[in-house]
This record gives structure tokens, sequence and C-alpha cells, in this order.
């Protein structure tokens, strides 16, 4: 039923106005969305720099209805890149981009094609992409995508969520020296076919591909916000004999701040995933909608900065 209702909500112009005029609530979705324009995220960007920390910056949007809307948020993407060079902050910022705002579920050779403008932009920045991951029926064609953006951007980073049946296996397979992998639990409801769903055996999963990709000199981007999962990942990283430069935690913006500063403090490096862009609204609810148990994240993290 919850998850019907924020489907429901992210459907409705009338609440987005509702939460997007209200003072009371607008302070709180800012703590989670680097504000609407691509200058607001690169003013926050700066301020994780100034406190030791990194940042991937997502343009938030859904997937595009046509080519010219794919091609627009390509050049948005590509814009933002020459302002991150322009700030000096291509040593601290990449970019992470949706395959679905590109245009994957018109045709996959299109979202090829941006992100592939886009990731020469980076290059040309002197920084990097990431390739989200999005629901487990696209899995097998983005890691196909990823491989052929490797091939001339070899520095191009993916996604894999520990929750799928099938991540070990890609883990080994991707799992090579150099290789950014960010490692999720993964934020899809997934059916049991395909994903493990207990928590204990989610953690178990991660930690099991997280070592597997230690072993293969991959540089893992550990992105989770679970305390065991965050002391695993350094014991896995001594055991493995890695340097702090070698691997990275990865938390989202405004979730658990005084953890990243803890962290970057003890000298590890801390990417924050800084979402920005007006299409914040329907994006956080289908998020939620899609795990609604983000919810308990949410509002602990809003407790915590209160």
């Amino acid at each position: 039923m919850l998850r019907t209702m924020l489907q429901a909500a992210a459907r409705s112009d009338r609440l987005e106005r509702m939460v997007g005029r209200n003072r009371l609530l607008r302070p709180a979705v800012d703590r989670f969305v680097a504000g609407a324009s691509a200058e607001d995220v690169i003013r926050s960007a700066r301020r994780l720099a100034d406190d030791g920390l990194y940042a991937t910056i997502d343009q938030l949007g859904e997937a595009c209805r046509d080519a010219r809307a794919a091609e627009r948020t390509a050049r948005e993407y590509v814009a933002l890149l020459h302002r991150v060079a322009d700030a000096g902050l291509a040593d601290r910022v990449e970019v992470s981009v949706k395959l679905s705002a590109l245009g994957s579920e018109l045709d996959w050779a299109l979202a090829e094609e941006q992100t592939r403008l886009i990731c020469a932009a980076a290059d040309e920045a002197g920084t990097t992409v990431t390739v989200d991951m999005e629901d487990s029926s696209t899995t097998e064609d983005t890691l196909r995508v990823l491989r052929a953006l490797r091939r001339d951007h070899p520095r191009t980073g993916g996604v894999l969520q520990a929750m799928l049946r099938r991540t070990a296996d890609d883990c080994r397979d991707l799992g090579e020296p150099g290789s950014r992998i960010r490692l999720c639990k993964g934020a899809y409801h997934e059916p049991a076919a395909v994903a493990v769903t207990a928590a204990a055996d989610i953690n178990a999963a991660y930690l099991r591909c997280l070592g597997l990709l230690m072993e293969g000199g991959a540089y893992p981007m550990v992105a989770t916000h679970d305390p065991r999962l965050v002391a695993g990942a350094a014991a896995l990283a001594r055991k493995h004999g890695m340097g702090r430069d070698a691997w990275e935690y990865q938390m989202l913006f405004g979730v658990r701040a005084d953890e990243q500063r803890r962290l970057a403090q003890a000298g590890h490096r801390v990417r924050v995933y800084l979402p920005y862009g007006p299409d914040w609204y329907r994006y956080t609810c289908r998020r939620l909608a899609e795990r609604p148990a983000n919810l308990v994240l949410l509002g602990r993290a809003m407790l915590s900065r209160s």
C-alpha cells in the first residue's frame, strides 16, 4: 500500500506544487537535493571539497520520451563538466548518468552515443563518468554499453547491485585492475528469482562481492551507509593490502554527513552522491516507491540533522 501511495504521489502535480512551496517541507528536501541549477550543485560540490570530500553529480530526471530530450540531457552534462573544470574541481568531482535519461528506453544505441559525448567531455575536463544501474531488466544491456564505452574511455565507472544473484559473476568479470565499480545493495524491488531479499543475505552478498572486486584489483566504490558494511569494507581492504587511494566510500548527500566527515578526517576517500535539478520531486517519490524502507533512512537522517 505504501508503495502504491508513493507512486501516486509522484504523479500528482498538486502535491509537487504543495511540497515545493511549503516553507516547512522545502528545507527538508534541500538536505537531500543540491538545488535546481548547475550553479547550485557546483556551490555544493565546492563546500564538500572544502570539507575534504569528493562528489559525483547526478542530474535528476526520468526516462526521456524522444531523442531530442536525450540529446538535451547530454548537452547539459557536457556544460556541467565544463563548469566543473572551470571551477577547478575536476580532481574532486565526477558525474553519474542514467542511461534511461539518455534514451535507452527508446534505443540503446542512442543512449550509448549520448553517453560517449559525456565521457569525451569528462576526459577533456580531467574527470570521470559513472554509468548508473537501474532495475534488473536493464542489467545486461547496461553492462554491454559500459564495456563498449570502456574501449575508448577506460576510466568509465559502472554500478553493480549486491542483491542480484548474478552480481558475484559480474564482479569476477569486471573486477580487473583499475576497473571503477560502485557496489551498492540495490534500490529496486526485485523478484526473488533474480535477487536475495533478506537483509542479512544482502549484507553477506555485499561483502562477498566486494571481496571479489578487491581480489581482482578493481577500484571499488563502496556505496553504503550501513555501519556493518562500512567497517567490513575497511577490514577487507586491510586483508587485501589495499591502500586508501585504491578504493573509496560513497554516501548520499544529506545522509550521515557526520560519518562522511569522520571517515574523511580518518584519511579515507569519501565521495558524496550529489543530485540536483528541477525534477527532484518525482525522482524522489519514485525512488522511495521502489524501496519504501528508504523512508526509514530518510527519517533518521532528517532527525539527525534537525
